[in-house]
């Protein structure tokens, strides 16, 4: 924990910015699952007409590689790219059967969704803790996801009143802000917070999200290891990871939290 804390130092920044599925909330696996079975099945209903041989979607290796941290529909196209496959871009009204790239998207839009709705949510402890300490300390927060799901998740997961601002898929949408790997959800969180990149800090367990920290010029882009995946996180922008953000807990913050 002292080695950690000495690589954070609350009184270098003025606000922390956090990635949701995989560091606030438990809902990765969802997501990678629900991916899974949008892909899979497209991929079997392709090879069914075509003939053609697919490799299906792995899990371990396709989500954190090409979806992983993504706005909804940049990892459709990125994951189809893995395999060869252009398909038309489509309209976000498409429905979930239609074999575009919003096509797709909606079904695993909607299959979260239901899933979302019979697992709930469950958070990281360690993480709330530490988001319950910042503040205590007068540093201001902020929740940045590819997710369109991000307001349902923390509203479930009544985590909301944690987070000054917030800025997901439903927002960069709407503001046409380009998704991780680059940088502008996180630099957008920070111009809501009132704060310069340099005095921020980016909290990321996706390869595309630590990125983002990086190319953003922020203060300190820390790395959560969910995934047993440092070395990756390290490669791609991490200044140092933590297994778990229960790591950077105070001590005597512990026992209030």
């Amino acid at each position: 924990m002292d080695k950690q804390n000495l690589r954070f130092k609350s009184v270098d920044y003025e606000a922390v910015m956090f990635d949701l599925d995989g560091v606030v909330t438990q809902t990765a696996g969802l997501h990678a699952r629900c991916w899974k079975q949008t892909f899979d099945e497209f991929l079997r209903h392709r090879r069914h007409k075509t003939g053609e041989s697919l490799q299906l979607f792995d899990i371990k290796k396709d989500y954190t590689k090409y979806v992983d941290g993504k706005l909804r529909y940049d990892g459709v196209r990125s994951f189809l790219q893995s395999r060869d496959i252009d398909l038309p871009f489509g309209d976000p009204g498409d429905p979930p059967a239609k074999e575009t790239v919003c096509g797709l998207g909606n079904r695993k839009n909607f299959l979260f969704e239901e899933a979302l709705k019979k697992e709930g949510v469950e958070v990281y402890q360690g993480t709330v803790a530490w988001i319950r300490q910042l503040r205590s300390e007068g540093l201001k927060t902020a929740v940045v996801s590819a997710s369109t799901h991000c307001d349902m998740i923390l509203k479930a997961a009544a985590l909301t009143h944690l987070f000054e601002a917030r800025v997901d898929g439903n927002i960069a949408q709407e503001l046409h802000l380009e998704g991780k790997p680059a940088p502008d959800t996180y630099l957008k969180a920070a111009e809501l917070l009132k704060v310069e990149p340099r005095r921020a800090v980016v909290v990321e367990d996706a390869l595309a999200g630590v990125q983002a920290g990086y190319r953003g010029n922020f203060g300190l882009v820390i790395g959560v290891d969910r995934k047993g995946n440092a070395e990756e996180l390290l490669k791609n922008g991490a200044d140092f990871v933590v297994e778990d953000l229960v790591e950077l807990v105070a001590e005597d913050f512990g026992d209030n939290c």
